[in-house]
């Protein structure tokens, strides 16, 4: 059988000066392959727990396996940020060659052109649109590990339209390289196009609250079926809570 690709194991984690921990106990398996979102508010511990599953953040009782190997010596997984934290003085193609270790510009210029971004290779940011930008944050994520990504909200502040455009990029990306995703949002309605499970998150100490499995597949979803499994996140969500 094939170990999970993320096993997640965190006896405690807390903040100095806080009396509750912020995670106590929290356990979740992941296997190769799945989509998972972690919906919550703002606040409940999302960017952290990604932090920690990314091997960024060491400071926790627990262990956090990345595909067999602790979190922190594993190869580290693609990350694709709430901005793009784009390096203003590269282009297109030295955001990935000069920030990702192996990658040469071959290998850059197809990542661009898989994200659509082709013709725009040798643009810097302040050459492009918040929305290319973040294409550009996808193939950079890509070139540091397609195995394994991280997405921490990647569609906040973003007009509904681009949206569903970077939604269908990623679930383009998603369908070719079939890697193991792990989605933190506040939206149900990016759990509801890209996830094949959801894990609800309560408040401190952190602790799943409840959890769904759509047995629908994600290219089969169209708009109908995105609203109507939002609807279920949201519905599920308060009857955890009442």
């Amino acid at each position: 059988m094939a170990r999970d690709a993320v096993n997640i194991n965190v006896g405690q984690k807390r903040f100095a000066g806080e009396v509750v921990p912020l995670f106590s106990d929290f356990r979740l398996s992941v296997p190769p392959g799945e989509v998972v979102a972690f919906i919550g508010p703002s606040g409940v511990g999302k960017t952290t727990l990604l932090r920690m599953i990314g091997g960024i953040d060491t400071d926790f009782a627990g262990e956090i396996l990345i595909e067999g190997q602790r979190a922190d010596l594993a190869p580290p997984p693609g990350f694709v940020f709430q901005d793009a934290r784009l390096l203003p003085w590269f282009n297109c193609v030295d955001n990935l060659c000069q920030v990702v270790a192996g990658v040469d510009a071959r290998r850059a210029k197809d990542l661009i052109d898989r994200v659509g971004l082709g013709p725009y290779a040798r643009a810097y940011p302040r050459q492009m649109s918040g929305g290319m930008q973040r294409r550009l944050g996808l193939a950079r994520a890509l070139a540091a590990n397609s195995r394994v990504l991280l997405l921490d909200e990647p569609f906040v502040s973003l007009d509904s339209l681009l949206v569903a455009e970077l939604q269908s990029l990623f679930r383009s990306v998603i369908a070719e390289e079939k890697p193991t995703v792990i989605l933190v949002s506040h939206d149900p309605q990016d759990a509801a196009r890209l996830a094949d499970r959801v894990i609800l998150l309560g408040r401190r100490p952190v602790r799943i609250v409840a959890e769904l499995v759509f047995d629908l597949p994600r290219d089969e979803r169209g708009p109908f079926d995105t609203v109507r499994l939002a609807e279920r996140i949201v519905e599920r969500s308060r009857e955890a809570v009442a």
